[in-house]
């Protein structure tokens, strides 16, 4: 990652995250699919989880970038002994702060889904989902921090094969959970989440076991409470804004959830369905989030900030064509799509016409969750955070809701694109003036290698 052709180096890094997430998408796209089957009720039930499970996931998600960051950068410094230290620490903090969000979580389902606009025909569906969800969070830490640590170390195939397993366990145990098989009864929406919860803790056992045991990655102990405060204390410094920025996303999406419901339960299904095939058509943005900060963390801690700038204007140009094909596919596909996840016809109507708006800014989304995650990867919180918000609550929620104001449903999916747009012209532009600022104020420093 210091010297090697940066195109084969990130091509390296990226196929195999690409594959793994692929598999990770499954547990809402397939959870999505099973459910729909169930009904319209049930499909907008779960369509109005997805902001609250991704505040959950935004903490993993913040943490792990944290724990990769910290760690690439010593890495890069040839520090490999602090970078174990780090680690234990993170997989510690995570399982306790996700522990603590998930208790409280738990105990308020209800309050929270009613401020979210859902209406009591819905609520025993969400409390049947969200329930075990709850209880199963802290299987869901464990695993993802635990890959951040392994793509720090340059290791993004292993974490692919963890994520690929626990997608084709959870893809296998939802039909049989929700519809019943043999001696096994059919438990509907809350099998989805018993099926989930199931992947997850068999990804905990796997991942506690390779790098505690077999790369030696971790301590094989709890670390003394001095010794967690100063590895908790480098991982929240960037984690903590990091997890922010990432909740940022689903409190925006819980209010747009809101808007929507005012068009009714099928424009809310719709939506649920719109957002779960989001993160299929970004695949590739999100693999790339994932494998790029470490090069980039790495090379920040080697000094070598060209090769920082090279790697973001490849991966920039990349996104943007690669999303525009992207657009072309799905709004071509928009009505078989909406035929497999819909059966009532208004809600077909309304997957369809997200389809051929929404996925036009896909390319330019990219633009801004990589340089989000550059700017973790250079430990600027900071400005992720800023980012983010400038993003969320300055462009999309208010050009949005004004869309829906003016045009209706309609207005509200182009209003998505120009918010878009808007802040990847400010993300792009912002990212890069650091980096030349950095290259201008740096001497290139030899490359120190490590074990």
């Amino acid at each position: 990652m210091l010297s090697g052709d940066i195109k084969t180096t990130l091509r390296r890094m990226t196929v195999p995250m690409i594959f793994g997430m692929v598999m990770l998408m499954t547990f809402s796209i397939v959870d999505t699919f099973f459910v729909s089957m169930l009904g319209t009720e049930q499909l907008a039930a779960i369509s109005f989880t997805f902001p609250v499970t991704f505040t959950v996931i935004s903490l993993n998600i913040g943490l792990g970038i944290g724990t990769s960051a910290i760690i690439a950068k010593y890495i890069g410094g040839g520090d490999t002994a602090n970078a174990k230290s780090i680690a234990t620490g993170a997989l510690m903090l995570a399982a306790l702060l996700v522990g603590v969000l998930s208790t409280i979580g738990f105990f308020s389902i209800e309050a929270t889904f009613s401020l979210m606009g859902a209406s009591d025909e819905l609520m025993p569906y969400i409390s049947a989902y969200m329930a075990p969800w709850y209880l199963a969070g802290v299987f869901l830490a464990i695993p993802m921090v635990g890959n951040a640590v392994l793509r720090a170390f340059g290791d993004t195939k292993t974490p692919s094969i963890i994520m690929a397993a626990g997608g084709g366990i959870n893809a296998l145990l939802d039909p049989i959970l929700i519809f019943g098989w043999g001696p096994i009864p059919a438990m509907g929406i809350q099998g989805a989440a018993i099926a989930t919860a199931i992947a997850w803790a068999v990804s905990v056992f796997w991942i506690i076991h390779l790098l505690a045991v077999k790369r030696q990655l971790i301590e094989t102990r709890l670390l003394s409470f001095a010794e967690f405060i100063v590895a908790a204390r480098g991982v929240l410094k960037i984690g903590l804004p990091a997890a922010g920025a990432n909740m940022l996303t689903p409190i925006a999406g819980g209010v747009m959830t809101a808007v929507v419901a005012t068009y009714g339960a099928e424009a809310v299904a719709a939506w649920g369905v719109g957002n779960r095939l989001e993160s299929i058509a970004s695949i590739i943005v999100l693999a790339l989030s994932m494998s790029l900060p470490p090069f980039i963390s790495q090379n920040y801690g080697a000094n070598q900030f060209s090769r920082i700038k090279q790697a973001f204007d490849m991966c920039a140009k990349f996104v943007v064509a690669w999303q525009l094909f992207v657009f072309i596919v799905l709004a071509l596909c928009a009505p078989w799509i909406a035929a497999v996840f819909a059966e009532e016809a208004s809600v077909a109507r309304d997957i369809r016409l997200f389809l051929l708006i929404v996925p036009l800014g896909y390319g330019l989304q990219g633009i801004i969750i990589l340089a989000n995650s550059s700017f973790n990867a250079m430990h600027l919180p900071m400005s992720a955070l800023i980012l983010s918000i400038l993003r969320l609550f300055v462009c999309y929620v208010p050009i949005a809701w004004l869309g829906s104001y003016l045009y209706g449903l309609e207005g509200l999916f182009w209003g998505c694109v120009v918010a878009n747009l808007f802040t990847a012209c400010i993300s792009y532009f912002w990212f890069k003036q650091n980096i030349k600022k950095e290259i201008e104020q740096s001497p290139v420093l030899p490359i120190v290698e490590s074990d």
